[in-house]
């Protein structure tokens, strides 16, 4: 998951060679082509293709659920947390899923500035978030490191404010990095840790449901929290490509 707030004119972006770029088309799961964007098909069109169907249901019903459920009840400060996290999971599910079937140089430029785009909105809505709780932690004197969720949640946020950093500095100054061919080196690993970030995401979700508030006042259910979770990683997790985690492409007849 590259991250950044934006691309400045001539900044790096992650790009092969045309003929390399159109042998990153195989996915974790089916045949070369599976999960790739086709030539003059629109990028929207990435946010459904393949898998992404079912990653696209299990986020909305996610949403809609922990949305239903908090506004079913008496709203109070804290009913912005879960409603603003939530915004951001499925503001992130869309990022990744915009840029995963991207392979030519011009879908990746192009999918990288989108990508750049929801992540800023979704970092945006994160912080939301955090403050609504911290905010709301305070003016109560409630304690901090309550529950496994606040510890989740804590871990995801340095995650993520190193993951963003990571991917703003490759995109917009690869001199930080040594070059631009060393700037490349680390978009497999920026990649490896984005899903990893992504997956603790979810689980950091499915934590909330033994939280005082979830057990007292929204009544989440663990199991149906989890189905829709293990939906997302159903849809987003098969279609990752694998040229673009290092593996050796496959062989072109």
């Amino acid at each position: 998951m590259a991250s950044a707030t934006g691309i400045p004119d001539g900044a790096y972006v992650d790009t092969e060679p045309e003929s390399l770029g159109q042998r990153e088309t195989e996915p974790l799961l089916g045949r070369p082509g599976d999960a790739a964007q086709e030539e003059g098909v629109p990028m929207f069109r990435n946010l459904v293709l393949g898998t992404g169907i079912l990653a696209q249901l299990g986020i909305v019903l996610l949403v809609l659920l922990i949305w239903a459920s908090v506004l079913t009840k008496p709203l109070i400060l804290f009913s912005g947390h879960p409603l603003a996290q939530s915004l951001a999971i499925l503001t992130l599910t869309q990022s990744i899923l915009t840029l995963q079937p991207t392979h030519t140089a011009e879908q990746k430029r192009i999918g990288q500035r989108l990508h750049a785009s929801l992540n800023l909105i979704a970092f945006f809505l994160l912080v939301t978030g955090v403050t609504i709780i911290e905010y709301n932690k305070f003016r109560s004197h409630g304690p901090h490191f309550h529950s496994l969720h606040g510890y989740l949640g804590v871990i995801a946020s340095i995650l993520l404010l190193v993951q963003y950093f990571v991917g703003f500095t490759m995109w917009a100054t690869p001199a930080l990095y040594g070059g631009e061919h060393k700037a490349k080196s680390v978009w497999k690993y920026h990649r490896y840790s984005g899903y990893f970030i992504f997956l603790f995401l979810l689980a950091t979700v499915v934590s909330a449901v033994e939280t005082d508030y979830n057990k007292n006042v929204l009544k989440l259910k663990l199991w149906a929290v989890a189905i829709l979770a293990v939906l997302v990683v159903l849809g987003v997790f098969p279609r990752i490509q694998k040229q673009k985690l290092g593996f050796k492409a496959p062989t072109l007849a």
